[in-house]
């Protein structure tokens, strides 16, 4: 099957794998609002196709995903409509950064992530919520919400659940920690950890095997595991993530917190390295 250019990615099917690419390296394949509903296109097209039993999620460029898009004069067209309505983007953010990412959670078919250079913000997300993550040795997450925008974290907060241990994953919010490949694959983020060239090869040899089952029996075992998390809060608790972010939104704090790194033209990620190096 042809290639199809969705825009901000690439989709495409070989036989039983289908691959999301995003392909936005300009932004750092971050999460604009086209990129977005592209994303969630994609899993549609997945979905319908009987043919394909495992979708393979990577990217082109320098690294995974940047997160939301941040910065570089970019609005989201969503809050800009919701803010014009309710002053305030509870609405937009529910229905940009909540429902796409329950979808990719709740997706019936095998993902595997495969990831590369940087994985930030919201870009975690699609790079930590699919069943397996394959990692290239320069690969490294983090969430700079709470230091670079004075937010908890993202719309869904994933981490609780990601790490399974409340001392990592206080850590790993409070202080924006960048986590090393390696340090992700020692506490369970990802699942193998591979040299960048092999990234490839390995991440389509695991495809492949795991479409050597019936796609049925594929659906249900993934149904089970996904609705044992869900057994434990984790979908409840994604969906007061997005709640929780729209009050702090108008706090007082956190909003000078934003206000200095727009003053200061830093990004998320680099307010939140700054604000370290000056404590």
């Amino acid at each position: 099957m042809e290639p199809q250019d969705l825009g901000p990615l690439v989709y495409e099917v070989d036989g039983p794998v289908a691959r999301i690419v995003l392909n936005d390296p300009a932004r750092a394949n971050s999460q604009t609002s086209e990129m977005v509903h592209a994303f969630d296109d994609a899993l549609t097209l997945a979905d319908r196709d009987y043919s394909v039993k495992v979708v393979v999620i990577k990217a082109n460029g320098k690294g995974f995903c940047a997160g939301h898009a941040a910065g570089g004069g970019y609005e989201y067209p969503e809050f800009a409509e919701n803010m014009e309505h309710w002053d305030s983007v509870w609405k937009a953010q529910s229905d940009l950064f909540l429902w796409p990412t329950l979808r990719l959670w709740e997706f019936r078919k095998p993902t595997i992530a495969q990831v590369h250079g940087y994985a930030l913000g919201g870009g975690t997300y699609w790079a930590l919520l699919p069943d397996m993550t394959i990692a290239a040795d320069d690969a490294y997450f983090q969430m700079p919400l709470v230091q670079g925008l004075g937010f908890p974290g993202g719309e869904t907060m994933i981490e609780p659940w990601v790490f399974m241990n409340w001392k990592r994953t206080y850590e790993y919010l409070y202080t924006a920690q960048t986590v090393t490949a390696a340090e992700a694959l020692e506490v369970g983020m990802v699942n193998r950890v591979v040299p960048r060239a092999e990234l490839d090869a390995t991440v389509e040899e695991l495809a492949a095997h795991i479409a050597r089952a019936p796609l049925s029996t594929l659906m249900a075992t993934k149904q089970l595991v996904s609705r044992a998390w869900e057994l434990m809060g984790m979908r409840m608790h994604l969906q007061m993530s997005t709640d929780v972010m729209a009050v702090t939104a108008n706090t007082s704090d956190a909003r000078a917190v934003r206000t200095a790194m727009m003053e200061r033209g830093l990004r998320p990620r680099q307010h939140a390295e700054s604000s370290d190096d000056e404590t």
